[in-house]
């Protein structure tokens, strides 16, 4: 069993509430989101077609593809109409007025 490391991103200060910032973690495309305070992880990889959700529709937990319309909850990953292709989300926390996405 891998243990999770967390890597250190951007400044927290750096997300405003509402608001996606693409960055890459330990190589891989994340998508940061701030909503109700709180700082979400997910893939910034659309699970249908690989289409990044950097300039997709943000509304309230959710988050639309720019490509096809699919939408996935950015809490859990969760479809929200499509066939169950789950987005992968990361766990996020703040030390030191940096934003951290464990992965592994």
């Amino acid at each position: 069993m891998s243990q999770r490391v967390y890597a250190a991103t951007i400044k927290d200060s750096d997300l405003s509430e509402g608001k996606m910032r693409a960055i890459r973690v330990k190589g891989k495309p994340v998508l940061l989101v701030k909503v109700g305070g709180q700082i979400y992880a997910v893939s910034n990889l659309c699970p249908h077609e690989g289409c990044s959700f950097q300039t997709g529709i943000l509304t309230d937990y959710i988050v639309m593809c720019p490509c096809h319309g699919w939408k996935y909850d950015i809490r859990n990953g969760q479809p929200q109409q499509n066939p169950p292709t789950l987005l992968a989300t990361y766990p996020t926390k703040i030390q030191n007025g940096k934003i951290y996405v464990g992965m592994g």
